[in-house]
């Protein structure tokens, strides 16, 4: 018997030196902590937008496009699987920790540094990721399903060249994430690009015209596909929810006789009209500057979904008529409020389940109500780092992140063009909010928040790579890009996996 335990502990001695047991670590690791955030936020905090999309995931509400209908579809299968709402909570969990576990893992066979892989698993508890990771939010979603593509592409480019068939089952998972963030947040379309091209240059580090043409159409016709599935799934009703910011744009912009004026012009009836009128009143005299339909507009009760639908056609041509003649104060307006976003970002914790007053609180949430004391210690973690470190709950810092990762050109080690992709996609995430931000919560600068701090993560693992590979040798520099298949070998001499055809090979 003594026997056999020295043989095992030997063997596990030896293989704790060679490091081969170290991943499996961190996968224990990762899995204790997501389950300990997922405690934490567990059923999982709902605002007014996730308890909407709960109503309509349990076919209580019809759906509607008003939010998402792919988020409520998937909450849907989520239920009827699990049985149990709160699992989409501690989904999210699993997503974020399985992926940091798979770029702590990545780091490590980079490195060979433990203390950095952990750091790299360490971003999941970041006051700033993990303020989110239990809120039920089509941001949360985006984000994690990119920050998936990422780990995907990186661990797609770090693959031996006869994995042929684990390479294309990730390429098609990692598209399938692609197109769920594309849906999920239809404004993320910028942030999606990047992360795309970044999955497509993980496969065919050298893709030809032909080669990019082909993946796109196959991403775009995944995406359509999607969103007719969804549709046909959910017949979710019009909305018209695009219309927000032609309202937010004409009574900020306009003065209420202008408004008036602008609406009699386009043809608008006499009652959107005067609610017009009454929303440009109502948001001076509030000192109200974004979000104009929701804060300010003379809803009547119960909130009808589909009035923006109704007339969504002339609010536009009223947009298209008076923002050329006004353009200075449009551009003016709309500087003020990505500023706000920039520097005044609000929300940083959302603390619990709220909706709004009026709405009803589903039911099955009411039966499982959340852990106050693990509630309330987290809110004191969140806001004491937004006290003391107010700049990581900030939209500049990260646009300055993300500038920095796309404008630095000296930069050379294993993960250079990840990184100024990822950046990339951080940047035009923000950028994009430029014309249309409604409000300045911390929720739209997610995205760069979480990739920026995961690049920083990865910077730290670049610089301890470089300065292994110059103790190593004369070798100098690791190659900032895997070995891939030659497009021009003879068929027996190349390897297996997507690689270029020789007649388009760059």
């Amino acid at each position: 018997m003594s026997g056999t335990v020295d043989r095992w502990t030997t063997t596990l001695r030896r293989a704790w030196r060679a490091g081969t047991l170290w991943p499996w670590c961190l996968a224990a690791i990762a899995a204790a902590c997501g389950y300990a955030v997922a405690t934490v936020f567990h059923p999982g905090y709902l605002s007014a937008d996730s308890n909407t999309q709960l109503w309509q995931a349990l076919g209580d509400e019809p759906v509607n496009d008003w939010h998402p209908p792919v988020m409520a579809l998937a909450w849907r299968i989520i239920i009827q699987i699990t049985g149990d709402f709160s699992a989409m909570a501690a989904l999210q969990a699993a997503v974020l920790w399985g992926t940091l576990w798979v770029l702590a893992q990545l780091g490590w066979k980079k490195t060979g540094s433990r203390g950095l892989s952990l750091a790299v698993l360490a971003v999941g508890f970041a006051p700033h990721i993990m303020n989110l990771t239990g809120v039920v939010w089509k941001d949360v979603h985006m984000a994690y399903a990119l920050l998936a593509v990422f780990a995907i592409a990186l661990t797609v480019r770090e693959l031996p060249q006869d994995r042929t068939k684990t390479r294309w089952a990730l390429l098609v998972l990692g598209v399938l994430f692609l197109a769920y963030a594309a849906l999920v947040r239809k404004n993320g379309i910028p942030a999606v690009i990047p992360v795309f091209a970044l999955l497509v240059l993980a496969a065919w580090p050298a893709p030809s015209r032909r080669r990019w043409l082909a993946a796109t159409g196959v991403f775009v016709a995944v995406v359509i596909a999607g969103s007719a599935g969804v549709s046909a799934a959910t017949a979710p009703l019009a909305t018209s929810v695009y219309a927000v910011i032609p309202v937010d744009d004409l009574v900020h912009v306009l003065t209420p006789a202008q408004v008036r004026t602008a609406a009699e012009q386009a043809g608008a009836s006499a009652d959107l009209r005067d609610h017009l009128v009454t929303t440009a009143v109502n948001c001076q005299k509030q000192h109200i500057t974004s979000d104009a339909y929701l804060q300010c507009y003379p809803h009547r009760r119960p909130f009808d979904v589909t009035y923006l639908n109704r007339h969504a056609d002339v609010l536009v041509r009223m947009w298209t008529q008076q923002m050329p003649q006004h353009w200075k104060d449009y551009a003016e307006y709309r500087v003020r409020v990505f500023t706000k976003l920039l520097f005044q970002t609000n929300q940083v914790f959302w603390n619990g389940t709220h909706v709004n007053a009026g709405a009803r609180l589903h039911p099955e949430v009411q039966k499982e109500p959340l852990n106050d004391t693990l509630r309330f210690a987290l809110q004191n973690y969140v806001t004491g780092f937004a006290r003391d470190l107010p700049m990581l709950f900030q939209g500049w810092f990260w646009l300055a992140v993300s500038l920095v990762l796309v404008l630095r050109r000296r930069r050379t080690g294993p993960y250079t063009r990840e990184l100024r992709l990822l950046g990339a996609s951080s940047l035009l995430y923000i950028l994009a909010y430029l014309p249309t931000a409604p409000e300045s919560n911390y929720r739209y600068v997610y995205w760069p928040a979480l990739s920026g701090t995961v690049a920083l993560a990865l910077i730290a693992i670049t610089f301890v790579a470089r300065r292994r590979a110059a103790a190593d040798g004369p070798a100098g520099e690791p190659d900032a890009h895997p070995t891939v298949p030659s497009a021009g070998r003879a068929p027996e001499a190349a390897p297996a996996g997507p690689r270029e055809d020789a007649d388009v090979a760059v």
